[in-house]
């Protein structure tokens, strides 16, 4: 598989999803390291319509879950159902058995209803009374949130954050970008794609095996590993990252950024990862990953800012 069959799919993505790139990359390198995607933006920026666009020219099951307080668990993972007939109970699986699920305002569902998610996120598998259940081999959770809204709002657990490979934040589309949406209202075939194109499942496993052979150099492993050590022992890089930090990243951002940056150095055409593949994940990879404390809240200090002091004071070999 080379990486030249994706820029069909990339092209398509992008029309459709006019000033969004960063999200239509994302959404890619999260399809090709298989990890689940959580988008973060203000209402109306196609943050849905990017999940549905790509779900529509990949083979599979999609479904879209609208997220509300009134969810319960079993709306997610299913139930038993007792069959008179039978006088047994048969399980019926819900939407966690689709291959691509969009989990739309993941934020207005009550803690029980996200942890949920958890299981079957993190091990490909739900449980459901004394019995487990394998989810399929392809599946990605897509989710989105609205970062404006409290009231009727549950915060995502740092817990199932980390469930997420990439968290992506969108904003809004310059003067050019907004004048060529308004453009496509009046010619929505533009849009349109091929459906002899569509991508199967084999396209996608073959591409994530390709993917995994992109070569990453020892010098990068441990430029890696230093990035996410320093959000664990700031003080051994910069004051001001040791006042800034509560909690640092886990491994699992250690394995997110080698997944991650071999996937779009592949996308790049590149057989090798580079440093500035690495640093172009970063963000996406350690934003929800880490906690800052009540001082840098005060101040005023997003996660960006502190991703972007550890790229100014940890060395690139």
């Amino acid at each position: 598989m080379e990486a030249n069959h994706f820029d069909a799919l990339r092209q398509h993505l992008g029309q459709h999803i006019v000033g969004q790139q960063h999200l239509v990359n994302s959404m890619l390198i999260c399809l090709l390291s298989d990890g689940h995607l959580l988008v973060e933006g203000m209402p109306g920026l196609a943050k849905t319509t990017a999940i549905k666009s790509l779900a529509g020219v990949i083979e599979g099951d999609f479904h879209r879950i609208q997220f509300t307080p009134d969810l319960l668990p079993a709306d997610l993972v299913g139930t038993d159902i007792y069959q008179h007939e039978t006088s047994e109970f048969e399980f019926r699986p819900g939407p966690l058995f689709h291959n691509i699920l969009l989990a739309d305002e993941i934020n207005r569902a009550p803690p029980k209803v996200q942890s949920a998610l958890l299981e079957s996120m993190a091990e490909r598998q739900i449980t459901v009374g004394q019995k487990t259940y394998q989810l399929p081999e392809l599946f990605l959770v897509l989710a989105t949130q609205n970062p404006v809204e409290h009231e009727g709002t549950y915060t995502l657990p740092e817990a199932q954050l980390d469930r997420f490979l990439f968290h992506v934040k969108v904003d809004y589309p310059n003067r050019e970008e907004e004048l060529k949406i308004l453009d496509l209202l009046e010619n929505p075939q533009a849009t349109q794609f091929n459906a002899e194109t569509k991508f199967t499942q084999a396209d996608i496993f073959a591409a994530r095996d390709a993917v995994k052979q992109v070569y990453l150099s020892a010098k990068l492993k441990e430029y890696i590993v230093d990035i996410v050590r320093a959000t664990r022992i700031p003080e051994a890089y910069d004051p001001d990252l040791a006042r800034w930090q509560r909690f640092g990243a886990s491994p699992r951002a250690s394995i997110a950024l080698t997944r991650c940056a071999r996937a779009w150095a592949w996308l790049q055409g590149e057989e090798y990862v580079s440093p500035e593949h690495i640093q172009y994940v970063l963000p996406e990879v350690l934003r929800h990953r880490i906690l800052l404390s009540f001082e840098a809240e005060a101040d005023a200090i997003t996660p960006d800012h502190f991703i972007q002091r550890l790229l100014e004071v940890v060395a690139i070999p």
